[in-house]
């Protein structure tokens, strides 16, 4: 027998063997698989949450949560996001969000809507699991969420001073006395705050009996439009009882909708003052001295003593007084004869 032959023969019975094999054992000789993809690291980056619709009740918080993506591939990844109230610690809501799967190098954006009640602070807390397990967490604090405006009430539109700046919200003049009525001349400043002309508003002026929180009479007028950057000024006049100390409110509507608020303060009694937060005694206030007459609101025309005297007073004084005055001229006179 030949050398080829016994090779031959060899390499048959190899063959052979191997496919009695491959039949006898499955798996034996089996393809080589491919690795499999390795998950890849995920993590959050960043939560941002800015305010979104607001109404009178409820605010919505738009929650931005940024996950940073490093090798690999995640698949079957939901971010989590709730708001816990910071006062009673009870969870207002709770949303889940399903994330498309994420591969390589890369920053994916999650954004969701948390609608929560106008009050006090929240804590939202932001979880990322990837096939049902937490990898991720985080958390971030929001505060004053009760001074949110609804979107009813907004306004370019506010009242120019508030009085910290030492000048008064609201003014008057002095425009006539008839019989123990005075009437006032009450102004306010409005200012366009905005890029934008405003609204058609509406301003509401009261003056209340400062004692009593009477309203002793109230008047509105309507703004027309103001220009961005523009102020104008409203005013009315108000007819209210001699002798009293009044508040002057002024309240500027929108569409059925108080905007904004001013108080200001008129002193017509002589013996007393009134402030915005306080009451303190003081004197030497007559209404009849800033009355507008014909000198064309320069103050009441100027007496002499003969017609003061002609007319039973002195300006500025009671009857008691000129008789006591009386009493000491003759006095005098009598010492001198």
């Amino acid at each position: 027998m030949n050398r080829e032959r016994i090779l031959a023969g060899g390499i048959a019975l190899v063959v052979a063997v191997s496919v009695l094999a491959v039949a006898v054992v499955p798996g034996t000789i089996a393809e080589s698989e491919s690795d499999p993809v390795r998950p890849g690291h995920l993590d959050i980056q960043e939560v941002s949450i800015a305010p979104g619709t607001v109404s009178g009740g409820t605010a919505t918080l738009r929650v931005d949560s940024r996950l940073s993506h490093s090798r690999g591939e995640s698949e079957n990844v939901t971010v989590l996001v709730r708001a816990v109230h910071l006062e009673s610690g009870l969870v207002e809501t709770t949303k889940r969000t399903a994330v498309p799967t994420i591969s390589g190098e890369r920053e994916v954006s999650v954004v969701q809507n948390l609608s929560v009640e106008r009050s006090g602070g929240y804590r939202v807390e932001t979880v990322v699991f990837r096939d049902g397990v937490r990898i991720a967490e985080g958390s971030k604090e929001v505060r004053g969420v009760g001074t949110l405006t609804p979107e009813y009430a907004r306004t370019s539109v506010r009242f120019h001073w508030q009085g910290d700046d030492g000048l008064p919200p609201i003014e008057y003049t002095i425009g006539k006395t008839t019989g123990n009525r005075t009437t006032l001349d009450v102004s306010t400043f409005l200012t366009n705050e905005g890029d934008a002309p405003s609204e058609e508003l509406r301003v509401v002026f009261t003056a209340r009996q400062a004692d009593s929180n009477i309203v002793a009479d109230r008047a509105s007028v309507e703004v027309g439009t103001v220009r961005p950057g523009r102020t104008v000024t409203p005013n009315v006049e108000l007819a209210v009882p001699d002798g009293y100390n009044y508040y002057l409110d002024a309240v500027l509507w929108k569409d059925g909708v108080i905007v904004g608020t001013a108080r200001s303060v008129a002193n017509l009694n002589p013996t007393e003052t009134v402030r915005a937060n306080e009451t303190v005694r003081e004197v030497g206030l007559e209404v009849g001295d800033f009355e507008n007459g014909p000198t064309g609101g320069r103050g009441a025309p100027e007496t002499t003593v003969e017609e003061a005297a002609s007319a039973g007073g002195v300006p500025g004084f009671g009857t008691s007084v000129a008789a006591l005055a009386l009493v000491g001229a003759l006095l005098l006179a009598r010492r001198h004869a």
